[in-house]
């Protein structure tokens, strides 16, 4: 779990880390939140001479912002946990709830990679492949809580079984773990991963371009559907696979560029703020919570 004291113009404050302890079980890891958070707010106290006025928390799995309800998150062992009351009964101030990703993509588009950009596509590239929908400073979470699920655009119809039970979706194909399946398999060791992938490539083993290229290729493929659909201004490309750099994003443009027809080529740049991109959205969640209140 990673946390942050954020100041009104998204700067960092404070920042702390604890493990999340789910071996646990699913209510400890909701003690341990509360916990957290009633330290960070007596850090804020002690250490800055105030103490927060509102807080933000984003976690994975399918979220009701509206409602402040963690409906499942399957890592958690959570179903429909109540955490936005939990909080606010613990801390006293007003809270936000969000989605881990569309949090971590409200901050870059704010303060981090896409600062300035009025339409922006976040997509972090981890285990698996999810995405957030910048509108006007705001993420887009659709209807039904579900915008951005890029991962599950399905690039090869006769392509690997994904766990949402179809085949051939991007996160089969493109994601930081697909490409360590693949490398796994190509290189006959069950140890290496995309790093170590990354690292061929820049040495110019031939197997591991072919590995490299297929998940670009599969890349290229979803992120072309995505920008046809929302014609972002920038694109930001974050997660363990954007740490490759170059050796990512020059393949990784020239393919985009090759696929588009009539499509607009946005900026597609790295994500900026790292790991620390969800606990600062989460505090930016706060802010807006604020400010909604004030002009309500």
């Amino acid at each position: 779990m990673k946390a942050a004291l954020v100041g009104t113009d998204g700067t960092l404050l404070h920042e702390a880390r604890r493990a999340t302890g789910r071996e646990r079980g699913a209510d400890a890891v909701v003690e341990t939140i509360l916990a957290f958070a009633a330290d960070l707010r007596a850090h804020g106290e002690e250490h800055l001479g105030e103490s927060a006025v509102a807080a933000g928390v984003a976690v994975p799995g399918i979220v009701d912002a509206e409602k402040g309800i963690a409906v499942y998150a399957a890592n958690l062992g959570w179903r429909d946990v109540p955490l936005r009351a939990l909080l606010e009964t613990r801390l006293g101030v007003p809270v936000a709830l969000g989605h881990d990703v569309r949090t971590g993509g409200l901050a870059e588009g704010r303060i981090g990679a896409g600062r300035g950009a009025d339409r922006f596509l976040f997509v972090p590239l981890g285990t698996g492949i999810a995405g957030a929908i910048g509108i006007a400073g705001a993420i887009e979470s659709g209807a039904h809580g579900y915008a951005g699920e890029i991962g599950h655009i399905v690039v090869r119809p006769d392509g690997p079984d994904c766990g949402c039970g179809q085949r051939g979706c991007l996160e089969t194909l493109a994601s930081a773990a697909a490409v360590t399946r693949a490398w796994a398999a190509a290189s006959g060791d069950p140890a290496a991963d995309a790093a170590d992938c990354a690292k061929a490539v820049e040495s110019g083993d031939p197997a591991a371009v072919r590995v490299w290229q297929d998940a670009v290729d599969a890349l290229s493929a979803g992120l072309v559907t995505a920008l046809t659909l929302l014609d972002p201004g920038t694109l930001i490309i974050g997660g363990g696979l954007a740490e490759a750099g170059e050796t990512l994003f020059t393949p990784l443009r020239a393919a985009v560029e090759e696929r588009i027809t009539f499509q607009k080529l946005p900026h597609i740049v790295p994500a900026a703020l790292g790991d620390t991109a969800g606990c600062l959205g989460a505090g930016l969640l706060a802010w807006d919570l604020l400010s909604t209140e004030v002009s309500a």
